[in-house]
């Protein structure tokens, strides 16, 4: 009850949050989010893999973030709750508990220098090497706490620097992070004014002072040095509506903590090229990366998925609908290599502007570096060919369809399944009517059909060897009310089990509800079950075990 009314309290402070507020000369501004969950028993899910009922059956992410500025000198921090964490947040145990102040800072910024004292959010290029930030859906919140200096000579010169401790979950690590970042655009100081050109480069070196017990309990090499040394350079070019991006990263010796190769050590480096052109309604954008031990971790005696320094995002496509994400692609940094190329083309009606088609075509494909020992090839890690074309038809019916096949392995490269792969044919039907400018319907329908399942290997996969059909009904009330109803389920599939023919139970996991906005609040509130799979976020994921809850989403910014 204690839990329920915390949650109340804040969700009233939130809601009253309908202004900017004024203290003295300067302006305080901040925001809320509650991301809270009650699960419930379902009996028609006991035998589905991965449920789950927490014995505290309440879970509660809270934040609350609050900025003041005055001039050119800022201030804030960031307070969380976790009453206690949601399902899908333990993969460590403690990670996240309690309330505690998770970020402060002060800031002076002047027009061409800054200064930060406090915890840092920040990136280097394409952040291959560093990047510090945070990702509430994901758990994932790495910032330094420490001091970043910034200086820009004109738009000539831009350069950075920085130094710190990482933190990881809701502690701070025994290890320091040093960095600097520099930008030189050469088209401002050659005078090339129809082109941006610049030349790019960073440095960033983690230390940590090695434990030789921690070490022998888990499994480092001891032939990791304190040092870990990491540099990138850059060039980018755009000219004319052709856009061109290229890095590349070395990274000095570090332990593997991949399976199977933890206790050894190798450097690592990454090479990524971006080349796209863009004119009128069309543009092509093709991108193209090659990485090897690039797992870099905050300290080398942290676990789990937010102990990283470096970003490594998927260049695939990235997707909304259901069926689309159900074995969404997540990043080897082992080593893998592979691209996508996205086209688009828009046509409008020249008499009728709002009648327009957009046709898009995309296509991505990733795989290990090392070769299997059965035919000296590299195993496919992923492949995605779709294409979508959506049209207004007039001001009031909008439709889109979109067709992709996928191509995954069950272990995302972690394995030795030499090449063993499953494929998902995906069709999906978006449809959205507007009856007047307050009242619109959008409906979508999804199927998925399995391909290329081997019944000795279906337990890797779960549910990769079933196909499976998805409807959403959307009911919107603008600009205040939305009412929204879902459903997904597997089809039976049979399979051998024991030289016997066995037929997989059909599962369906439903989902209704409702959110309200006004102002710069929002509430949502759903009843549902949910099924276990991924949530990724640009490549990085956590698991999310299946249950059955209700479930209140709250968000205010003020």
């Amino acid at each position: 009850m204690k839990k329920i009314t915390l949650l109340l309290l804040g969700a009233t402070c939130a809601l009253s949050a309908g202004a900017q507020i004024r203290l003295g000369d300067g302006q305080l501004s901040g925001s809320f989010e509650t991301n809270s969950i009650y699960y419930v028993d379902d009996a028609k899910m006991t035998d589905v893999a991965g449920y789950a009922v927490p014995e505290d059956r309440f879970g509660s992410n809270n934040y609350l973030k609050l900025d003041y500025n005055y001039g050119r000198f800022s201030a804030g921090i960031q307070m969380e709750a976790y009453m206690p964490m949601l399902l899908g947040f333990n993969e460590i145990p403690d990670a996240f508990h309690g309330f505690k102040l998770a970020s402060k800072y002060v800031q002076w910024q002047d027009e061409n220098f800054g200064i930060l004292v406090g915890d840092i959010y920040d990136q280097f290029g394409n952040g291959l090497i560093f990047r510090s930030y945070e990702d509430r859906a994901l758990g994932f919140n790495n910032s330094l706490e420490g001091v970043r200096g910034t200086y820009n000579f004109g738009n000539y010169v831009q350069f950075k620097g920085l130094y710190g401790r990482p933190r990881l979950y809701m502690d701070y690590e025994d290890s320091w992070i040093r960095g600097a970042d520099l930008s030189v655009s050469l088209a401002d100081i050659f005078g090339l004014r129809d082109a941006m050109f610049t030349l790019e480069g960073s440095y960033v070196n983690r230390f940590q002072k090695i434990d030789e017990e921690k070490s022998l309990h888990q499994g480092v090499s001891d032939q990791v040095r304190p040092n870990l040394n990491m540099y990138s350079g850059r060039l980018n070019l755009d000219w004319k509506g052709i856009t061109a991006r290229f890095e590349y990263v070395t990274k000095g010796e570090d332990d593997l903590f991949s399976v199977g190769a933890k206790g050894n050590v190798a450097k690592g480096n990454v090479y990524l090229a971006e080349l796209g052109y863009s004119h009128k309604g069309f543009s092509v954008l093709g991108s193209f990366r090659r990485l090897e031990h690039m797992a870099t971790l905050l300290s080398i005696y942290g676990e789990g998925t937010g102990n990283l320094i470096n970003y490594i995002p998927a260049l695939t496509r990235q997707y909304t609908y259901l069926l689309t994400n159900l074995n969404p692609y997540q990043v080897n940094p082992d080593g893998e290599l592979g691209g996508q190329v996205d086209v688009y083309y828009s046509l409008r009606n020249k008499s009728a502007r709002y009648k327009y088609w957009n046709l898009h075509a995309n296509f991505s494909t990733y795989y290990t570096l090392k070769e299997n020992t059965q035919n000296n090839k590299a195993n496919l890690l992923w492949r995605d060919i779709n294409v979508d074309v959506e049209r207004q038809w007039n001001r009031s019916l909008k439709t889109s369809l979109l067709l992709s096949r996928q191509e995954w392995s069950p272990t995302h490269g972690s394995g030795d399944f030499d090449g063993i792969t499953f494929a998902s044919n995906i069709i999906v039907g978006d449809v959205t009517y507007k009856f007047n400018p307050r009242y619109s319907l959008r409906a979508e329908l999804q199927y998925l059909y399995s391909d290329y399942v081997r019944p000795e290997y279906r337990v890797l996969a779960d549910d990769a060897g079933t196909d499976w059909l998805a409807f959403l009904l959307e009911f919107n009330i603008a600009p205040k009310w939305s009412f929204f109803f879902s459903d997904m389920m597997n089809f039976n599939r049979a399979y051998q089990e024991d030289g016997e023919t066995a037929v997989e139970k059909t599962v369906h996991y439903p989902s209704g509800g409702f959110s309200f906005t006004k102002s710069r609040t929002r509430i949502q509130l759903s009843f549902g079950r949910n099924r276990k799979g991924f949530v990724c976020s640009g490549g990085v994921c956590r698991e999310q075990p299946a249950f059955t809850g209700v479930s209140l989403l709250l968000t205010s910014s003020f």
